[in-house]
């Protein structure tokens, strides 16, 4: 997790604390993209109050503030473990059995790994080696 969504997620806590940051992310060097859920769903409402929590990161980036849509991202463990039985899409940051994306059924969460069957089977993925992922709508 980078050290920019610790401290969203760090300062969301406290004005926001039902407020979940599923991703923050830099894209290229000017622009912030933040998905957040809430329990009770994401309204414009929720968007602009987390925005103006975070009115200081608005004076470097471009700040989006988003709910995660139907690809939902995944970037904790829980996350992985909340929607087994569903179909998501891992990248990994290097090669891992000859490949670096595979897409499948999440069958398997623990602390340290995820396990998806694709279409060669059971694999098992560190989450230190997860680039990316999220869920696919069936």
């Amino acid at each position: 997790m980078s050290t920019i969504q610790t401290d969203i997620e760090a300062r969301l806590a406290q004005a926001e604390p039902d407020v979940e940051v599923l991703l923050a992310e830099v894209v290229g060097v000017s622009t912030l993209r933040l998905f957040i859920d809430h329990p009770d769903g994401v309204t414009l409402a929720l968007c602009e109050r987390v925005t103006h929590q975070l009115a200081d990161l608005r004076e470097r980036y471009a700040l989006e503030v988003s709910s995660p849509g139907t690809e939902r991202p995944l970037t904790k463990p829980q996350h992985f473990r909340r929607y087994l039985g569903r179909r998501a899409r891992v990248r990994t940051r290097g090669e891992h059995d000859g490949q670096r994306s595979f897409t499948g059924e999440l069958v398997g969460a623990s602390d340290d790994e995820v396990t998806i069957a694709a279409g060669d089977g059971l694999v098992a993925i560190p989450y230190a080696d997860i680039h990316r992922s999220h869920l696919i709508e069936e």
